[in-house]
């Protein structure tokens, strides 16, 4: 079976035509720029086929850009695939499901309303979420589809655990709660440790970092999440590349009185102009502070200090709520390729029963033990691949029908 895997943004498509019974890849890509100038990138993974780097392709909208993929998965030339047919069903990546999906779903117009409403809950990706799903059903008619929710795994968290201390009508009312994102890694990484270690994962405490642009920990207890540190949106917990993380809430309207904003430039300020951006005045990109902290910014410095500072915090918190902790692993762009930002984060917690190995945590992008023979709790460098969990709940449920 294969699985196409679809996440879109506002102006972008990340592909990946993948078998989730054989783990095998057999292309992925991006189409940038959709709505603007279109730029396509196809990276086929059979020897003999021709890598594609930033094409230009007119894409005035997110169905072009699905036909410039489909097209290209069945060139004759360079595709992977004979014809449409091969492929047996789509899976979305669907930011925000509310509290109305704890698991994988078959889309219909039901599940489409749902995510409609939950549009409020995550403006930014939603919307970009329903147009790739559209733009699919319009050139794919009748192939089945599947949203799997970045929330869905959160929804074991107690109430302990999503509720905010504000009158209790606002969670009722309006769902105003701790939600949780970046689920399907956390999921992945998690399993694939127990995997690992030979050990069922029902019988495990993990703590998981996703540390990227976008950053989250995750508390993993017999296999269910039961704390996360975003929050409500995306914008809680750990401070980001651009995001400023969990923050004093009167500091919004102290920016809106003193320095005459409206909440929509405050919470610019705070999506996009915040994180160890605001902080350094470098980048958002973890790659270029430690460059410049290296040469002697110290901005850079404090950034990365306060990243890790309160990583490392977070880690701490998140093996409290399981009143211990067995693994800790770190993944995604950060968590997989510095080695530094590693050793910084997980130095320290040997009260815990962590300790890390200078020499085997010199690794990138790849899977790798670096605890100590002697750490009690096992430190794992996991490699992320949502698009597996997400192909593989696609060919679960379209299964099932």
């Amino acid at each position: 079976m294969n699985i196409l895997v679809i996440n879109a943004g506002s102006s972008s498509l990340k592909y990946q035509l993948l078998n989730p019974d054989t783990k095998e890849l057999l292309a992925k890509g991006l189409c940038e720029r959709i709505g603007i100038d279109g730029k396509f990138t196809y990276k086929p993974q059979i020897a003999g086929k021709e890598t594609l780097s930033a094409v230009d392709v007119a894409m005035p909208t997110h169905a072009e850009a699905i036909k410039t993929v489909l097209n290209t998965l069945v060139d004759p030339k360079n595709g992977v695939i004979a014809s449409m047919s091969e492929i047996d069903a789509v899976g979305h990546r669907v930011v925000h499901g509310g509290e109305k999906f704890a698991c994988s779903v078959l889309i219909d117009d039901q599940v489409m309303a749902a995510i409609e409403e939950c549009i409020p809950l995550a403006p930014l990706h939603n919307p970009a979420n329903i147009t790739g799903i559209k733009a699919c059903e319009e050139v794919m008619p009748g192939v089945p589809m599947v949203a799997v929710f970045d929330t869905a795994f959160h929804q074991t968290m107690p109430a302990r655990s999503f509720i905010y201390a504000i009158p209790y009508e606002y969670y009722e009312n309006d769902h105003i709660r701790r939600y949780g994102f970046h689920g399907t890694s956390h999921h992945y990484v998690s399993q694939r440790a127990a995997e690992i270690l030979g050990t069922p994962i029902e019988l495990l405490k993990i703590v998981t970092c996703h540390l990227g642009n976008g950053s989250s920990v995750d508390a993993i207890a017999g296999g269910k999440s039961i704390d996360t540190s975003m929050g409500f949106t995306p914008l809680d917990g750990l401070p980001m590349g651009t995001r400023c993380g969990s923050l004093d809430v009167s500091i919004i309207e102290y920016l809106m009185e003193n320095h005459n904003m409206s909440i929509e430039e405050v919470m610019n300020v705070l999506n996009k102009k915040s994180g160890v951006l605001g902080v350094s005045g470098v980048s958002s990109d973890f790659r270029d502070l430690e460059k410049a902290a290296a040469e002697g910014n110290e901005r850079a410095k404090v950034a990365i200090d306060m990243f890790c500072y309160k990583t490392h915090k977070r880690i701490g918190s998140a093996a409290a709520a399981m009143n211990g902790i067995d693994v800790l692993i770190f993944t995604a762009g950060v968590g997989e390729n510095s080695a530094e930002l590693r050793e910084k984060i997980a130095s320290g917690l040997d009260f815990m029963g962590l300790k890390i190995d200078h020499t085997r945590n010199q690794v990138h992008g790849e899977e790798a033990l670096i605890s100590t023979d002697d750490s009690r709790v096992k430190i794992f460098v996991i490699p992320t691949n949502e698009e597996l969990v997400i192909a593989q709940d696609t060919a679960r449920i379209v299964s099932q029908k």
